[in-house]
């Protein structure tokens, strides 16, 4: 189970780091237009989104503060969330399932971090 979190914290980092970085460096008026999101929260989104990547990793291999990882889980958790209503609302439905099972991953890691297999 240890490895299958491992395996599946690192593939969120990996989006979620993407995500957050591409956010971060490029243009903003295109994405508010695309979204109608104001730009702060755009900007807010693809901070928690860096950080909550780092906080996915970070704590199990530095083996400093393990409790942020399911935090960091569950705050992701939220951010899918809305991601996944705002796909819903501005996309086909399909695209929504990107999302929402990314969301499932980080509610997979959660659970798994503060009950099935806790980082010692």
């Amino acid at each position: 189970m240890n490895r299958a979190l491992w395996i599946v914290q690192w593939l969120l980092a990996c989006i979620f780091l993407f995500a957050g970085i591409a956010k971060l460096v490029s243009p903003l008026q295109p994405m508010v237009d695309q979204s109608g999101v104001p730009a702060p929260l755009l900007l807010f989104v693809a901070v928690m989104e860096v950080l909550g990547a780092a906080g996915l990793i970070l704590p199990g291999l530095l083996h400093i503060a393990t409790r942020l990882t399911p935090v960091a889980a569950l705050g992701l958790i939220l951010i899918m969330i809305g991601a996944t209503m705002l796909t819903l609302r501005t996309s086909p439905a399909l695209l929504a399932l990107f999302p929402f099972l990314t969301g499932l991953a980080a509610a997979f890691v959660a659970y798994g971090r503060l009950r099935l297999k806790p980082l010692a």
